[in-house]
């Protein structure tokens, strides 16, 4: 959404707060073999509305792919206020991903990560999503690498190069466990990214 404090409010009325183009991006991601999963800092309590409100997005003749969502085990206002007043929303994701992370063993499953904070970029960090795949979009509707400042879109433009950004998988095609970057002479003699603090992004 563009606002976790309008994200909270305006589903439980029926408005939309979606950012423009997302649906048509994550069904070319899903159409190219990727699982959607979503993940919120917001109460258990707000499940029916938050399945409801994924749902019903619908942005001309495209809608919200299906996947699993998961919410804040805490009360609603517990949740909220770590959120929207505590603004650590990211506790409760870098747990959620961790605890998702040790059912796949050795491998990886995630591949890339879209939130709306500096803070949802650190949570992706914490599991080894590569900077290169850590999208932050503003309310603007500006897709920027929060970890770089190196790169900005939107999501309508991504949709152009998705095939380049989301590669096919499946048989004969890319496979994400094969990590190429690491053999490219630009990956091979390029310095790491430094590790970062939460209270660094602010």
């Amino acid at each position: 959404t563009k606002s976790d404090v309008l994200g909270h409010i305006l589903p439980a009325i029926g408005r939309d707060w979606a950012q423009s183009g997302v649906a048509e991006l994550f069904t070319n991601i899903r159409k190219n073999g990727y699982h959607i999963m979503y993940l919120s800092a917001r109460a258990i309590g707000q499940a029916s509305i938050t399945k409801d409100y994924l749902q019903s997005v619908k942005q001309g003749n495209m809608c919200l792919p299906d996947g699993p969502v998961f919410l804040n085990p805490d009360s609603l206002i517990h949740a909220f206020k770590r959120e929207v007043i505590d603004r650590n929303p990211e506790e409760f994701k870098i747990s959620c991903l961790r605890d998702i992370q040790s059912l796949f063993g050795e491998k990886n499953p995630f591949f890339a990560g879209y939130g709306n904070r500096p803070n949802d970029a650190f949570a992706y960090r914490s599991v080894g999503i590569p900077v290169t795949r850590i999208f932050t979009i503003n309310p603007a509707g500006e897709v920027k690498h929060e970890l770089t400042k190196n790169f900005q879109t939107t999501y309508p433009e991504q949709k152009g190069v998705v095939d380049l950004v989301f590669p096919s998988v499946g048989d004969r095609g890319f496979d994400p466990d094969f990590d190429i970057q690491q053999f490219s002479s630009f990956g091979f003699w390029r310095s790491s990214f430094p590790e970062l603090e939460p209270f660094e992004l602010h």
